[in-house]
């Protein structure tokens, strides 16, 4: 049985409200870039925005530069969770909220629930959307016509493998998820200490991008209710496949970013990674001594007929719903991830690969690095990031990852498929009564 659930009794919210929740920033056209007259002040504006980014005052000095009657000021706070926490303080207080703040993508529903961030869809240019992706254009409109954030930078996923060890042993890089478990079972069986990668019960973002790239959204937004799928057709079939690797051996069963892990990528019983574009500052840190052997292609496919993929990590910046200034807030956001520019600022000085398709296409053109053997590395993390399929993030998410923490734990001990198709219909179940005790509303 599959429940869907409402929004917070609490916040005075239906559902259909909460795709137009926070305070409107009102209508009218933001005019693109460029400073133009203050339509809500007189005289110079100050914007605060809070963002955890490297180096992006720099980004920011440019349209100082160029802006004198818009500036905006840059306050660095920690990313994640102890963000949110303060913003959310900062908005219940009334009082001491940024006009500006970065936010993860699956932080805005918990941020629109909660009444923190501003509507901004009259107040950007036509084309602003065109400029992403519709998988990460869904991630801050939650599929309504509202718009809660401007997309900053993505985490589409890739395959990264060992190009010197496939060569060793003759193996064909996976285009599909059935090649994938061919290529792990046969590396295993010529060298049983080696593994094509490993299943990670306690990175439940990437197990997020593993289901999204099969068509999975874990959250809804059905008439006036939240949906939750977490045990949906598509995300038990990623858990069953996984399932299966690791009750035949193939694939490891041990947490990434663990002393264990990092030595497996530097001496070679790591073969590959399903990661995301920033991969290569993890093995660059982790694994140094392998520059230059490792390759990236796209994802192995479901269907190679539909080209797809997820991402993990990737952040977006919002007005929120207590600034004074909404429009030139609006302006400025739209400004840093759609100019060229500000685009390729972000990618020089702050090390983003950016979620804006052309700035993605033309600021990015040497490879990494540590993946300097490989010149077509933006080429392709280009055409796969478009190809990034929508998701859904709900309100909650924090307590269905915690979920995932503990029931995968639990199933890469038993090593079974039936085991990793439990977990997910057990993490249906933690979501769905977190939001009924949190006072959300439910409909059968």
């Amino acid at each position: 049985m599959r429940l869907t659930t409402g929004i917070k009794a609490g916040a005075a919210l239906a559902a259909t409200a909460l795709l137009a929740a926070g305070c409107s920033a009102g209508s009218g056209d933001a005019g693109g870039t460029g400073s133009g007259d203050s339509s809500d002040a007189a005289g110079p504006v100050e914007l605060t925005f809070w963002t955890w980014a490297p180096n992006i005052e720099k980004v920011v000095d440019l349209w100082n530069a160029d802006n004198p009657d818009i500036q905006v000021v840059v306050n660095k706070q920690d990313g994640g969770d102890p963000a949110v926490t303060k913003l959310l303080t900062a908005i219940e207080a009334g009082s001491g909220a940024p006009d500006i703040m970065q936010a993860e993508y699956q932080k805005i529903p918990q941020l629109v629930s909660n009444d923190a961030v501003a509507d901004i869809s009259g107040l950007l240019s036509d084309d602003t959307a065109g400029h992403f992706a519709d998988g990460v254009w869904n991630a801050v409109t939650l599929g309504s016509d509202a718009v809660y954030a401007v997309p900053q930078d993505s985490g589409p996923m890739q395959f990264y493998y060992r190009a010197d060890i496939f060569e060793k042993y003759g193996l064909d890089v996976p285009t599909t998820w059935d090649e994938y478990a061919e290529v792990a079972r046969e590396l295993h069986e010529q060298d049983p200490d080696k593994y094509l990668g490993t299943f990670s019960a306690n990175d439940a973002g990437w197990f997020v991008g593993l289901t999204q790239q099969a068509g999975a959204s874990w959250y809804g937004i059905d008439g006036d209710s939240w949906s939750v799928n977490i045990d949906s057709p598509e995300v038990q079939k990623v858990a069953e496949y996984w399932g299966g690797l690791v009750e035949d051996g193939v694939i490891d069963n041990k947490p990434m970013y663990t002393p264990e892990w990092n030595q497996g990528l530097n001496d070679g019983s790591q073969v590959g990674w399903l990661s995301a574009i920033w991969a290569p500052g993890v093995l660059s840190g982790n694994a140094p001594d392998t520059a230059g052997k490792w390759k990236m292609a796209p994802m192995p496919q479901w269907d190679v007929d539909a080209p797809a993929t997820g991402a993990w990590g990737g952040s977006a910046t919002a007005v929120t719903s207590q600034s004074e200034h909404p429009e030139q807030a609006a302006r400025f956001i739209e400004w840093m991830n759609t100019d060229p520019e500000a685009v390729q600022a972000l990618v020089d000085e702050s090390g983003l690969y950016p979620a804006d398709i052309p700035g993605s296409e033309d600021a990015l053109s040497d490879p990494p690095a540590f993946f300097s053997n490989q010149k077509d590395f933006y080429e392709i993390a280009a055409r796969t990031a478009q190809t990034t399929q929508p998701f859904t993030y709900g309100p909650n998410i924090n307590v269905a990852y915690s979920a995932y923490n503990d029931e995968f734990a639990k199933a890469t001990e038993a090593r079974s498929a039936d085991a990793f198709v439990a977990a997910v219909e057990a993490m249906q179940q933690v979501t769905v009564d977190d939001l009924v005790n949190s006072g959300f509303s439910v409909a059968e």
